[in-house]
């Protein structure tokens, strides 16, 4: 049994890119189709859950709102961002996002990240506003800031709260 703030995933489903795991395996077209699937899969719990006013495409829902570093990894993926990457000892082997818990509950933050001399801290600043539009279209108000060494990162949470 899962519990609201419970962000695993069952052996065998689905498990959207948080950049924090080994890269995507399959062919590249088969992740995307696999992508499109959940995506589409979230876009109808916000149609079927909306009670308000407005595009129920553009307010997280419920689901989301439980999961956000799910939700969040799932929009950015879906949006055609990169995921970082690790290897079995932790080292970054692809630049892109990472997803993580935010300071506050039920916030998440997205750092630009990948391999060390790979040239993410340069790609960061211009890399964190496309997240931060692509989240913005889907209803999370992103909103970015400098950490420990000047790097930036977006703090995310869903727009009104």
């Amino acid at each position: 049994m899962t519990t609201a703030g419970d962000e695993t995933e069952r052996p065998g489903g689905f498990e959207a890119a948080t950049g924090d795991g080994p890269a995507a395996g399959g062919t590249p077209q088969a992740r995307a189709a696999e992508v499109r699937v959940a995506f589409e899969g979230l876009l109808q719990i916000r149609r079927l859950t909306h009670t308000g006013a407005g595009d129920p495409a553009s307010v997280p829902a419920p689901w989301e709102r439980q999961r956000p570093v799910r939700a969040v990894a799932l929009a950015l993926e879906a949006s055609g961002m990169a995921a970082s990457a690790v290897d079995a000892s932790g080292r970054r082997t692809a630049t892109g996002f990472r997803v993580g818990p935010g300071e506050e509950a039920g916030t998440v933050r997205v750092e630009w990240l990948g391999p060390h001399g790979g040239g993410a801290a340069q790609e960061e600043e211009q890399a964190l506003a496309a997240c931060a539009a692509a989240l913005g279209r889907l209803g999370w108000e992103a909103l970015l800031y400098r950490g420990p060494r000047r790097r930036r990162f977006l703090e995310v949470e869903p727009a009104g709260t």
